[in-house]
């Protein structure tokens, strides 16, 4: 097939479910039918196609952005109100690798308001629904790219993670995503709002595809002269992996028990692992996980090595404007008259109120710093570990203002630096997504993105919507 061809049908794909799901937020159509003329130019030129492999080797692969990310002339609002009629002027770092690789952007996809919420929806664009069943929320914040790849609207999207952002979209959407290991290996650059200070440090962009195989060769690319960091070119021996799980985070008050069928399914993976592998996966209860939300909500909020202060998220909200007054905004929310959601109203009042312990603070970082030494010595140079991705699977829409702590079971990881990667494990009995995180050592991404092609095999990956 032409490299038309297969943009076309993947515009048409769009056009016919976006309606439902409301996951592309602006498309550039038809820029994208012209890179792939040209694309097919190149390709009926070349003589031979080793060297264009070599020099392109996502040519004429549709892919889609996080709205947060630059993509020359496509907006950049981070769902904010304020800047609903900002352009960007230029790409990315990692949408300029992608696109000098071949790859054809055909739009920017949802995400949550300045990206600090696990439901997409702001008052910009509206809301996305869950594409295995529209009454469910495709997590966040970039719930769109999980949406858009779940529905077959795109081959491989770009998504950012300082809290799950990229793997709570991947579980809900029953789709593959990867959190490399934190350090900057991928370059944040280019996407609104960027972390500053101690969060430089949290902040990750990452992969989200449909296909395992995928993650590799786009975390490569995205990656440039940081893929040096990994150890992608290491072959992997499964059977030589030790294996570690973790069914639940030990009851955190904060945070829902984990769902039957998630467990149930996370069981399966041992047994399949220990049965085919013939590898004992060793059963760990870690403590501290019990306070995963606490530790991140103090570390994000910690100063940085320079004694700079995190960015306030009220001053996010106001955009270099007036500054937003969580208290006023709630109520003037409560008459209908403000331009921000719940959630982020939420977030700035929390925000204050964390600014009253500094002493807990403290004790709950020097406690994060503590989990971190436990776990690279627990997974060392080999191990990995299995841990829920989610405790719920997709929830309906605005209940997770109910339980709004639950994105703990992957904002630790942020906090922590591991590269972890989020696999799917087939639909529950309602046909919703489950999955699991693979979690390995820093700059061991190689072993979770091999396991997770593993299981891809055994339990089958992605699954079309409405399929079964």
């Amino acid at each position: 097939v032409t490299c038309v061809e297969v943009v076309e049908a993947y515009v048409e794909r769009i056009r016919e479910v976006n309606p439902l799901i409301n996951a592309v937020v602006k498309d550039r159509f038809e820029e994208a039918l012209q890179e792939a003329r040209q694309v097919d130019k190149l390709l009926s030129e070349s003589p031979g196609n080793d060297y264009l492999e070599e020099k392109f080797p996502l040519l004429g692969v549709p892919i889609t952005v996080k709205e947060a990310f630059s993509v020359h002339g496509m907006p950049n609002t981070s769902g904010l109100v304020n800047r609903r009629n900002v352009i960007a002027t230029s790409d990315a770092t990692v949408v300029s690798r992608l696109k000098q690789a071949g790859a054809i952007p055909l739009g920017v996809t949802n995400c949550s308001e300045l990206c600090m919420w696990y439901e997409s929806s702001n008052r910009v664009y509206g809301r996305t629904n869950n594409p295995y069943d529209l009454q469910r929320i495709v997590g966040g914040s970039s719930g769109g790219e999980g949406g858009v790849l779940a529905a077959a609207c795109s081959v491989i999207g770009v998504g950012s993670d300082i809290g799950g952002s990229i793997r709570m979209p991947a579980f809900f959407n029953g789709v593959f995503g990867h959190k490399p290991t934190t350090g900057r290996v991928v370059p944040n650059d280019g996407q609104f709002p960027n972390a500053r200070g101690v969060r430089t440090s949290f902040l990750c962009t990452g992969p989200m595809c449909r296909y395992a195989e995928d993650l590799e060769p786009m975390l490569r690319v995205m990656a440039g002269p940081g893929v040096n960091k990994l150890k992608l070119n290491e072959k992997v021996s499964l059977e030589k992996i030790k294996f570690h799980c973790m069914d639940h985070d030990g009851g955190s008050i904060f945070v829902s028990p984990v769902d039957k069928e998630i467990l149930q399914a996370q069981k399966k993976v041992v047994e399949h692992l220990e049965g085919t592998l013939g590898v004992q996966v060793q059963r760990v209860a870690i403590h501290k996980m019990k306070y995963s939300f606490q530790i991140w909500s103090a570390m994000m909020s910690s100063k940085d090595s320079d004694g700079q202060e995190a960015q306030l998220f009220t001053d996010l909200l106001g955009d270099h404007g007036k500054p937003v007054w969580p208290l006023w905004e709630l109520m003037k929310w409560l008459m209908g008259m403000s331009s921000h959601t719940l959630p982020a109203i939420a977030l700035g009042l929390t925000e204050k109120l964390m600014k009253l312990n500094p002493g807990g603070n403290a004790k709950l970082v020097s406690m994060g710093k503590s989990l971190q030494e436990e776990m690279e010595a627990l997974l060392g140079p080999d191990g990995v570990l299995l841990y829920p991705s989610h405790p719920t699977i997709a929830p309906r829409h605005h209940s997770p203002i109910c339980m709004p702590f639950n994105f703990a079971y992957t904002a630790i990881f942020n906090v922590l630096g591991l590269p972890v990667t989020q696999c799917p494990l087939g639909l529950s009995s309602e046909g919703l997504p489950l999955g699991i995180q693979l979690v390995a050592a820093s700059y061991n991404d190689h072993l979770t993105l091999a396991v997770a092609r593993y299981l891809e095999q055994a339990f089958g990956g992605w699954i079309l919507p409405g399929k079964v």
